[in-house]
C-alpha cells in the first residue's frame, strides 16, 4: 500500500503536534523538578525506580538506551540518592536501589508532580482518550 501525499502530510502534521505536546509537558516537568535539584531525566529515573532493578530494566522504563541511563544513574549516585548493589542471582549484574535520601527525594518528586498538572486544554475524559489513543499507536508496530 502506498501513501498518498495527503496521508503523508497528515502524518507529518500529527508528528509535529505530538512533538509540540511533548515540549510543553517537558517544560512543565523541567520547571517542577528543578525545584528539588533534578533534571527531567533524573526525575524519570527516580520516579521509575519503584523497587531494586538493573540498569537495563530502568532504562526500559525510562524509554532510553542503557548508556544514556548510565549517565543519569552516575549523577544520582554522586548525589547519594541511589546505590548499586550486587544482584542477588546474577554475579555479572548490579541492582539499583534508592538510598533513604533517594526515597525522601522520590516522595517529594511525586508530591510536586501531583501539584496541578499542565493544562492541556482538555477535559479529564479527553485527556484519558488521548492517552489511550497514543498508547494504542505506540503499541501498534
Amino acid at each position: 500500500m502506498t501513501t498518498t501525499d495527503a496521508q503523508a502530510a497528515a502524518l507529518w502534521e500529527l508528528g509535529k503536534l505530538v512533538n509540540q505536546l511533548d515540549l510543553q509537558i517537558t517544560a512543565h516537568v523541567r520547571e517542577r523538578v528543578a525545584r528539588i535539584g533534578l533534571t527531567p531525566a533524573q526525575a524519570a529515573a527516580l520516579r521509575e525506580l519503584t523497587s531494586p532493578m538493573t540498569l537495563s530494566e530502568l532504562a526500559g522504563r525510562m524509554v532510553c538506551e542503557p548508556s544514556n541511563a548510565t549517565v543519569v544513574i552516575d549523577k544520582l549516585e554522586s548525589q547519594q540518592l541511589i546505590e548499586r548493589r550486587p544482584h542477588p542471582s546474577d554475579r555479572r549484574a548490579k541492582q539499583l536501589s534508592l538510598t533513604p535520601e533517594g526515597t525522601r527525594r522520590r516522595e517529594k518528586l511525586l508530591e510536586i508532580l501531583r501539584e496541578g498538572p499542565p493544562s492541556l486544554g482538555l477535559t479529564e475524559q479527553e485527556q484519558g482518550l488521548l492517552q489511550d489513543l497514543l498508547q494504542r499507536a505506540v503499541s501498534h508496530r
